[in-house]
């Protein structure tokens, strides 16, 4: 599990990317691009890192359901996540 720290970091750079996702749209289309170096180097959006919504683990991503492989397992397991059950053949 992640140190509450780095999750607070991570929050708080998403909420800075969506603050500023507009004025760095505008600034984008005119090419204004000192400007956009003026902006916090947090409000660019390349600087975020997925990380699992539950336990903050950044490796072992799961795109589709936005949490770690470790995490996914175990709520499989425990029958959590709906229409997914352990494959056997």
């Amino acid at each position: 599990m992640a140190k509450e720290s780095i999750k607070a970091r991570q929050r708080k750079r998403e909420a800075m990317v969506a603050k500023y996702a507009a004025k760095r749209a505008e600034l984008k289309a005119a090419g204004d691009y000192e400007a956009l170096d003026q902006l916090p180097k947090n409000a660019s959006p390349v600087r975020l890192k997925n990380r699992c919504q539950l336990t903050g683990r950044p490796r072992g991503y799961m795109r589709y359901f936005g949490m770690s492989r470790v995490t996914f397992r175990d709520m499989a397991l425990n029958g959590k996540i709906p229409g997914v059950k352990k494959a056997s053949w």
